[in-house]
């Protein structure tokens, strides 16, 4: 895949994160990186003092370096951000790093050779990813750390992933007769300021959010023919006269899901309930106004995949300037908008497992869905997961982009904490993978306690993926492994039933304006 800097769209982002085929910077963009590189080597070979060139860094800023130590300068600015700590970020993500430092890179406002941009595709076409350790960004200066041991492997300093098997980085080069990088004025720096650990991060939290939001449209679907509640909340007239489009496609999709169902025409008469609980009613609402969320924040996040985000600048006249594009303040905003998107859905899909399981809501289904209440507890400890995990979520989606504490001995005084706003996406998004997976089991398992009744025949082609991953629940047994299932069965990223809801009208992350 070429990639051509400011032109890179969500969709080509997407796929650079879930793909593992190669890709590399359009050659087109060579001749204006060679340029930005030969104004930092003019500075080099003269008198002027510029940052981060011939100078220290953050609080030693003032010290002056020698000409014959420009080079030392960089390396050990390297080894010395190399501080990073915790898990090793996944290998999708730094991948995904290490193309969105190549788009930034590439815009021609770095000072960087040509040789590093080579570096960096070659790793990627050797199947090298570096490990990164996820903890050490505070989101300001840039994600120093992070992005420090992505470029250490590139000097073969530190570990990497070869063909997926962590290897030295040294060992690593030398198998694949890779030559390691020396850098020359101002790359390490241009390598490590910037966003993209924190963007990475932000990007992976979005799409896995953007799948699960959809399969909670599903699953909410199936909740509302198990609840034999109704479609009248879904017409369409209803949300065009408020006009959200995320809400709008919400309904139009439960439309879809629900149609030709006779659970739902079943009670028409005889029912003196008038209104359905908001966990029903209201999902167009509360679904629509994610995915319009979603939206608003995969723009930010194309935005800022595209950026030149490293400090100084070269500028197109010549000029050398420092400025704060590091600061990572929009991904942090970012960060924090899917978060909430994420507790939402889930906090509202586990009050309709609440409803299920309830006999005195669910409109005469068994008490916790078993078939033989009493004797069995059916999902009883389920629905306790679910509201565990509901509640971690909600603890978890507390903004970070609010917390903020000087570093670098007070130069760097404030903060974004875009990372770490970033990074707990995931575990946020394997909570509500959870919670949705008890829903579908708790929809599928009320359904089937109405027959003869029978739903509707995208709601049956969802039903029969479902069991095939979760048989139907006659006497107790450990659900671990159902759940388990379930989760895998609702973050599938390709071919997912689930989400895309058995063919019903797509409903896409990059919608146009």
């Amino acid at each position: 895949m070429k990639l051509t800097p400011g032109q890179a769209t969500l969709d080509v982002l997407e796929r650079l994160y879930e793909g593992r085929q190669s890709f590399s910077l359009d050659p087109a963009c060579r001749p204006s990186l060679e340029a930005s590189a030969a104004r930092v080597q003019a500075v080099v070979d003269g008198d002027e003092a510029v940052y981060g060139i011939n100078t220290g860094f953050g609080k030693l800023a003032s010290i002056r370096i020698r000409k014959a130590d420009t080079v030392t300068l960089q390396r050990n600015l390297i080894l010395s951000h190399s501080a990073g700590t915790g898990q090793p970020l996944p290998i999708p993500v730094v991948r995904l790093m290490m193309a969105l430092k190549l788009l930034s890179l590439g815009r021609g406002a770095s000072g960087v050779r040509w040789c590093v941009i080579e570096q960096i595709e070659r790793f990627i076409a050797a199947d090298i990813v570096p490990v990164v350790p996820g903890q050490g960004s505070v989101g300001a200066s840039g994600d120093l750390a992070p992005l420090a041991h992505m470029t250490a492997a590139l000097l073969g300093e530190g570990k990497v992933y070869h063909r997926s098997t962590m290897a030295y980085a040294k060992d690593a080069l030398a198998s694949a007769g890779i030559d390691p990088l020396v850098l020359s004025a101002k790359e390490g720096l241009a390598l490590i300021n910037g966003t993209q650990a924190s963007t990475a991060l932000a990007l992976a939290g979005l799409f896995q959010a953007w799948r699960l939001v959809l399969v909670s449209l599903t699953s909410s679907a199936l909740s509302v023919d198990a609840a034999m509640g109704t479609s009248a909340p879904f017409r369409e007239e209803i949300h065009t006269l408020r006009g959200h489009p995320g809400q709008i496609e919400a309904a139009r999709r439960l439309r879809e899901l629900l149609d030709g169902s006779n659970i739902l025409t079943s009670h028409m008469d005889g029912d003196d309930r008038v209104q359905d609980p908001y966990c029903l009613r209201c999902q167009p609402q509360v679904t629509g106004a994610c995915l319009d969320l979603l939206r608003e924040v995969g723009r930010k996040l194309t935005i800022e995949a595209n950026a030149v985000t490293d400090n100084p600048l070269v500028m197109p006249d010549g000029d050398i300037v420092s400025g704060g594009n590091f600061h990572a303040e929009p991904v942090a905003f970012a960060a924090d908008q899917i978060a909430l998107a994420i507790a939402e859905t889930g906090a509202i899909s586990q009050r309709r497992i609440a409803l299920l399981v309830d006999p005195a809501l669910s409109f005469g289904l068994p008490a916790f869905l078993s078939p033989a209440p009493g004797l069995n507890s059916g999902l009883m400890i389920a629905e306790v997961t679910s509201a565990a995990l509901m509640s971690e979520n909600k603890a978890l989606a507390n903004p970070r982009s609010v917390d903020s504490t000087p570093t670098s001995a007070n130069q760097e005084d404030h903060v974004s904490m875009a990372c770490h706003a970033a990074r707990r996406l995931a575990e946020m998004n394997e909570n509500l993978a959870g919670i949705l997976a008890i829903e579908v089991m708790a929809g599928v398992q009320g359904i089937e306690l109405r027959a003869p009744l029978r739903t509707s025949g995208a709601l049956a082609s969802v039903m029969s993926g479902v069991r095939q991953a979760s048989p139907s629940l006659q006497d107790d047994r450990m659900l671990n492994d159902d759940i388990d299932a379930l989760k895998a069965l609702v973050s599938a990223p390709q071919d997912n039933i689930l989400e895309h809801g058995a063919g019903a009208s797509p409903i896409l992350l990059q919608a146009s304006a």
